[in-house]
């Protein structure tokens, strides 16, 4: 028990860590390449903290439980918008929708959000749906780089990092883009080693694999973009949050769950135990839209009626099982 009390406790501190270091680290290259954080937390940090995601599926599909990766994909998404969009409202000042990119984006989230429950209604994922989910993802990147006129942005010409000489910008944004590499390997890492330690306790203490399911490999595999939330939140970066936020949801809605439905169909003939992710994955999209374009952001209040969602649905996966 000792070894894992202490893998627990180094994987919190480098989880920390790492997500204090990647927030600085993603500022410089959009300051750098003159993008909006909420640009360069979609590619960068979306993209890459979904690879537990990603590597959970293509291992369910390779085992043939493709199955697994759906409900992880489902359960983190109701997660990513109501826990974690709750989390940032709570250590910042509240979540700032600004620009017409974030508002578009938005709505784009939702419906992507969404997609996957309407493509295995008739009970299959298949490898066409899953060609048809990859498409979204590309066609929402092409877009997304499309609208460089909104995303680009005068910066702070007093910034030190402007002022030098061409070479040492150049020198700066490969430094930075380096920390970026390392801090998201390093926040993999920490994820994994909570996940495998607190899934251990689980099953020290008898814990029904449902649950473990949900309480443990969902919210472990959420950690990268809650820490980094929290860390870009504090410092008031809402572009870098949204861009995070929604980018996980985009990228496992279609990336992660195409890439395993080619590898795998997903099959499912008993919807029963997703019934109740899918209900909530529904009402926290509908929400989180509803919240973000009211006045162009999320409140404290908004946020906590949001975090009361996740509490429900947690509650609401647990009597389940009894």
């Amino acid at each position: 028990m000792l070894p894992n009390l202490t893998l627990l406790a180094i994987s919190v501190f480098l989880l920390l860590w790492s997500s204090s270091w990647l927030v600085t680290s993603t500022i410089q290259i959009a300051r750098y390449l003159r993008w909006r954080e909420f640009v360069i937390a979609f590619f960068v940090m979306a993209i890459v903290a979904s690879f537990p995601n990603l590597f959970v599926g293509v291992s369910s599909a390779l085992h043939g439980i493709p199955e697994l990766s759906f409900g992880d994909v489902v359960g983190n998404s109701v997660i990513d918008l109501t826990l974690v969009a709750a989390l940032a409202v709570f250590f910042g000042k509240g979540i700032v929708a600004e620009g017409k990119l974030i508002q578009t984006s938005s709505f784009f989230t939702i419906i992507i959000a969404v997609l996957p429950l309407l493509l295995i209604l008739d009970g299959e994922l298949g490898k066409g749906d899953g060609i048809v989910l990859l498409f979204v993802f590309v066609l929402y990147s092409v877009w997304l780089f499309s609208q460089r006129n909104e995303y680009t942005k005068i910066l702070d010409h007093t910034n030190p990092v402007l002022l030098d000489a061409p070479v040492l910008r150049f020198r700066n944004f490969l430094t930075n883009l380096a920390k970026t590499i390392v801090g998201v390997a390093l926040l993999l890492v920490a994820a994994e080693g909570i996940v495998r330690s607190v899934t251990f306790f689980a099953n020290e203490f008898q814990v029904p694999i449902i649950i473990i399911g949900i309480l443990v490999i969902g919210f472990g595999n959420a950690l990268p973009e809650i820490y980094f939330t929290i860390a870009s939140a504090k410092r008031g970066n809402s572009g870098l949050v949204l861009g995070n936020l929604m980018g996980a949801v985009i990228v496992m809605a279609t990336l992660v769950l195409g890439t395993v439905a080619i590898i795998s169909p997903i099959k499912i003939d008993d919807f029963s135990p997703f019934a109740i992710a899918r209900f909530f994955l529904i009402v926290s999209a509908l929400f989180f839209i509803i919240f973000l374009r009211t006045d162009r952001k999320i409140t404290r209040k908004e946020g906590l009626f949001l975090f009361g969602l996740y509490i429900a649905f947690v509650i609401a996966e647990i009597l389940s099982q009894v």
